[in-house]
């Protein structure tokens, strides 16, 4: 009997759909943070995010579906067993996450952020001119599910948008332009804002360096809705300290949580929610991680094909 340990926030619901997946398995729910190295030891399949660090390479996991899109902890040496198929959340998080990036982008262009501390202060304060996304050229970084999702969104209110993405490959609808990542430098001049959704992986590390962030344009927004490790904290403190782009929006940073005494959290322009955008909070993540799961699941019991296979080399799915 193999034995499968669900690491998500199941309900009811969704155990039935798990459990249907999988007959003559045996279940056991830990939920978000019950998860402990003696369960984990025990598992030929885990359905969630557990510490990579429990997981010593252990030779009976045959299968780990993340609930997320990110893979990093779980591609170092020692984590996985050579025979562990690992899988990620990819196509679970478009709506989410790009919605919240597009969100922060308006409230930006916009200087909703400084109105709302206008609010706290009791001040009836005008904060100045302000742009249209129609007017703007936004190059997307990282055309995934997610970015696209973005994209198509920016499209929408009539911006020119220009994809960025490691392969060739057609145009997608809602994009107007379609670049490779060598080609981000002739871009960086052109944007007026710059939106990144990169994995974690070691060709992204640093990828927005000062040189970078001194090529945008002074009235550039920013947002990383990706990875932290894209960009050092002190690389974007400089940047809007410096007035080299006007603002940015930032969903994940380089130390999470970001510490108390950092001063990012003092800039004006910048407006940081705390890796939010995705998790459990919009329904339909937890619906789509389920449905994905129960059919990995019952793929991976018949020796059938695996829907989103990380790659080990890239961080990517395959």
């Amino acid at each position: 009997m193999k034995t499968v340990l669900v690491a998500l926030p199941a309900e009811e619901r969704h155990k039935k759909v798990l459990e249907a997946a999988g007959p003559g398995c045996r279940f056991v729910y830990c939920g978000l943070q019950g998860a402990t190295e003696e369960l984990v030891r025990q598992a030929d399949v885990i359905l969630g995010c557990v510490p990579a660090g429990m997981i010593r390479a252990s030779g009976r996991l045959g299968l780990l579906q993340l609930w997320s899109a990110g893979a990093d902890p779980y591609l170092a040496p020692g984590v996985l067993h050579e025979n562990t198929v690992l899988a990620n959340a990819t196509g679970c998080y478009g709506k989410a996450v790009g919605e919240h990036a597009f969100a922060m982008l308006l409230t930006l262009q916009k200087k909703l952020h400084r109105y709302r501390d206008a609010q706290r202060r009791h001040s009836w304060t005008d904060s100045g001119p302000v742009c249209s996304l129609s007017d703007c050229t936004v190059v997307v970084v990282g055309l995934g599910d997610i970015g696209l999702h973005f994209a198509r969104l920016c499209k929408a209110m009539g911006a020119h948008v220009v994809g960025v993405r490691r392969r060739p490959g057609p145009c997608p609808e809602g994009v107007d332009e379609l670049c490779l990542r060598g080609a981000l430098d002739e871009l960086l001049p052109r944007a007026d804002v710059v939106a990144s959704f990169l994995p974690g992986t070691g060709d992204t590390r640093g990828l927005y360096t000062a040189g970078r962030f001194r090529a945008m344009k002074d009235t550039a927004v920013f947002l990383n809705c990706g990875r932290g490790s894209a960009v050092e904290s002190g690389v974007l403190y400089e940047a809007l300290r410096r007035k080299q782009i006007a603002a940015a929006g930032i969903d994940v940073c380089e130390e999470e949580p970001l510490p108390e005494d950092s001063p990012l959290w003092g800039l004006e322009d910048l407006l940081i929610t705390p890796h939010v955008s995705g998790n459990f909070h919009l329904p339909d993540i937890l619906e789509k991680i389920v449905a994905l799961s129960a059919e990995n699941l019952s793929a991976w019991l018949k020796g059938e094909a695996i829907r989103n296979v990380v790659d080990f080399e890239t961080g990517y799915r395959k």
